[in-house]
């Protein structure tokens, strides 16, 4: 069964393409056959970080944003990952109304999961209660609370979208930070995860920078192992 999932949060600068290139680095390690597309037209990060994997998709174009839906249902990949950018909510909804996706999804078996990526400020747990409202039932979720962008969640722990988020069965994930200039010295590689852990490729990083890359992604796929349409 292969599952499609949304990599949002539609603020910028919580993290999203971040979890979107650990989903696929997580693919690659453990033998997932997968897809992905970026989504994002003026800075595609996972375009970036993982070419040979990847390939851009205009989600205001519904031809372009056809082929998520199409490879999923050839069924050859486990995963679809869909790195989107900030504010895409309405092209992306806008694609999905107008083509009945979550209804041809669930004719088809394809699961739907929306990571929603979440800072501690308001407008996160606003946008996540709006997603939770606009597709329900329909869909999975996964909240990941990103402690490399916040530390204090209190505003969602205490929220009702919290509870509703419960309600419908999503997972909470806390995505642990990894060291600041070790993450800066991996993007200016601009370089796979990947890279990042082996010597010959992670040119200026120094090996406790590898080796902290190294626990960071052991401690995130433990996370990501048990997460339902995944792995």
């Amino acid at each position: 069964m292969t599952a499609i999932h949304f990599i949002g949060g539609e603020k910028g600068g919580v993290g999203k393409s971040v979890v979107a290139r650990l989903l696929a680095q997580f693919c690659i390690d453990k033998d997932i056959p997968f897809a992905a597309f970026d989504a994002d037209p003026s800075n595609g990060s996972l375009l970036r970080f993982y070419q040979n994997y990847c390939e851009a998709v205009d989600l205001s174009r519904f031809e372009s944003a056809d082929t998520i839906f199409t490879r999923a249902a050839e069924g050859n990949v486990r995963n679809v990952i869909v790195d989107l950018p900030a504010q895409s909510d309405r092209p992306l909804e806008q694609w999905m109304d107008a083509s009945g996706i979550a209804d041809l999804a669930a004719e088809s078996g394809i699961p739907l999961v929306f990571w929603h990526v979440i800072d501690e400020c308001k407008d996160s747990v606003r946008l996540l209660g709006a997603l939770l409202a606009r597709y329900g039932e329909k869909a999975s979720y996964c909240i990941v609370k990103n402690l490399g962008r916040g530390k204090d969640f209190a505003l969602f722990d205490s929220s009702p979208t919290k509870s509703e988020a419960e309600r419908l069965h999503a997972t909470i994930l806390e995505l642990p930070a990894l060291h600041g200039p070790a993450m800066q010295k991996i993007d200016q590689l601009d370089g796979s995860f990947w890279s990042a852990v082996n010597s010959s490729a992670g040119e200026g990083l120094s090996r406790l920078d590898r080796q902290r890359v190294r626990v960071w992604l052991y401690r995130i796929y433990e996370r990501f192992s048990s997460m339902p349409h995944l792995a």
